[in-house]
């Protein structure tokens, strides 16, 4: 069969969830034997969010083939336990570039370039991608931005022309709105959905499921009240209740039938019931946790909760695989001093080092590594956070005391971490660092082997610094093990302290591929050691 299409927007305010509820149905998709995958569209003029700051648009997460995406597609990747890929991403940067490149190329044969046709064509083209490849039976939409938005027009604009093109039972548009509660009036308003809907309306979309954001459940009456004058059917408005846990939506959405009226809409027959046995054991053991524990986590961008999504989720993961509840506690980095680490750490049972760029914060990461080697706290450090574990060895045990990193001190006397070779001759910023999955070959007998029972895997990437290899035998020497490589540049990717009960550092992101169904390894075993530690 051809590909049906799923397009979600948002309206009323931003920040509604439009990537959890397209990622719920996706997984109610999935689990009724369909082909599935997500593709999110953001209105931004940038490229990739790759040169955004992460308390600007939050966390920027990669795929295995090197995007730099919006973090829905964490989301998806996580519901779906599949992979995505640069084609599930796509930029208004991205849509302007490639028709100016068609321009500059004489691909329009002398013809004025605008909006329309040629910049809705590329974005219809991109719509359609995935969707022709053949390896979908579904491909959801989700329109970043909320509906009014001068940079959304586009977008809408694109889907409107779908609607007519497409055969009807081919396309499905789901709008999602808020539905507030007034606490002086003790009721809900569902005024503001009328008006999202109109908006939408009056640029020549209708949508066929509502989709309504509250805090309180929705009335039967107030259903048909928003189904009368938003024009869908009693069955197409669907209550999507504040949940415990964002994993708890699919369910929800189940209870509500979305999927069943979805593809009722789509004319897609004789599929099974959903089968969701192994996200609910999931869900059972995060609900019923027979211990807990504390983690640190440092980082520099903690102010802002979606600056360290992946790690947050792969916490949840990891926590439920080990039947505990992780507690993590945020500290700022720039804040950390050598007189008050010990009291910021107080009742921490791990310390997670997170990844970041520049010098701000940096020394605060040292001195948290240096903390966690001494005291035997169980240690984590994730990119910048194994680098920094790197550089806090060679001052302190080495006795390299200008022990520094090139990001933050390109004449460093002893730079232990170091630009990559290729980075050098770098000029643009934006996706030409080291991006997506690379092999790395793991020692025998190591902890990471005996974490991932296996000499071989493939982690993703998203940095322009390394470990010096110069300096390898220093420390090894002195007790700091590298025991990972890459097979084909030889750089290292993970380092340890074998005489530490848990002390590991990794270049790479492991958190961007743990999932409710497969949490990664390292967290599981981090989250363990954390319990050992606490006992």
């Amino acid at each position: 069969m051809s590909a049906k299409y799923v397009f979600v927007t948002g309206g009323v305010t931003s920040s509604l969830g439009k990537g959890i509820i397209s990622a719920s149905l996706a997984k109610l998709l999935q689990a009724r034997n369909l082909r599935v995958t997500i593709q999110k569209f953001d209105p931004y003029i940038n490229v990739d969010p790759g040169t955004l700051n992460p308390y600007e648009h939050g966390e920027c997460y990669v795929t295995e083939d090197g995007a730099e995406a919006d973090l829905d597609l964490g989301h998806y990747e996580r519901f779906l336990n599949i992979h995505t890929s640069k084609a599930n991403t796509t930029t208004t940067g991205k849509i302007y570039r490639t028709v100016i490149d068609k321009e500059r190329e004489g691909a329009y044969l002398g013809k004025t370039v605008q909006v329309v046709p040629h910049i809705i064509d590329e974005i219809k083209r991109r719509m359609l991608l995935l969707g022709k490849s053949g390896n979908y039976d579904v491909v959801i939409t989700e329109i970043g931005g909320t509906v009014g938005d001068i940079e959304s027009l586009p977008y809408v604009e694109a889907v409107r022309q779908l609607q007519w093109e497409l055969p009807e039972n081919d396309v499905l548009l789901v709008h999602l709105t808020l539905v507030p509660y007034l606490s002086a009036a003790k009721e809900l308003k569902t005024k503001p959905t009328q008006h999202s809907v109109k908006l939408l309306q009056q640029n020549g979309l209708q949508p066929d499921i509502i989709v309504c954001r509250t805090e309180h459940h929705i009335s039967s009456d107030a259903k048909r009240k928003v189904a009368l004058f938003c024009n869908v059917r009693p069955n197409a408005v669907i209550e999507s209740m504040d949940a415990k846990t964002i994993y708890e939506v699919p369910l929800l959405m189940r209870q509500e039938k979305l999927d069943e009226v979805v593809i009722e809409h789509l004319g897609l027959k004789g599929l099974p019931e959903p089968n969701l046995e192994k996200w609910e054991a999931f869900l059972a053991k995060f609900y019923k946790p027979k211990t807990t524990v504390n983690i640190a986590l440092v980082g520099k961008y903690v102010e802002l909760q979606d600056a360290y999504k992946s790690i947050q989720e792969s916490f949840i993961h990891a926590g439920a695989m080990n039947e505990c509840k992780v507690k993590v506690t945020s500290i700022q980095s720039e804040h950390i001093t050598a007189e008050n680490i010990a009291e910021k750490l107080k009742g921490m049972d791990g310390m997670l080092v997170a990844s970041g760029f520049g010098e701000r914060g940096v020394e605060g990461k040292v001195i948290a590594a240096n903390y966690a080697r001494v005291n035997n706290l169980p240690y984590f450090g994730i990119s910048l956070g194994m680098q920094m574990a790197v550089v806090e060895f060679a001052r302190n045990v080495l006795g390299l005391k200008e022990a520094k990193s090139t990001e933050q001190d390109p004449t460093a006397k002893h730079p232990v971490i170091d630009l990559m070779a290729e980075q050098k001759t770098a000029v643009i910023k934006g996706g030409t660092m080291r991006l997506g999955g690379f092999t790395c070959q793991i020692k025998e007998g190591s902890l990471a082997h005996k974490i991932y029972g296996k000499t071989e895997v493939v982690e993703r990437h998203n940095h322009r610094y390394e470990v010096n290899s110069s300096y390898l035998e220093q420390l090894e020497g002195a007790g700091m093990v590298a025991t990972g490589f890459n097979p084909d540049t030889n750089l290292v990717e993970i380092v340890e302290i074998p005489s530490h009960p848990f002390f590991i550092g990794v270049q790479y992101m492991p958190d961007f591929k743990s999932t409710p169904e497969n949490p990664h390894p390292l967290f599981v075993a981090f989250v363990k050691a954390a319990i050992d530690n606490r006992k």
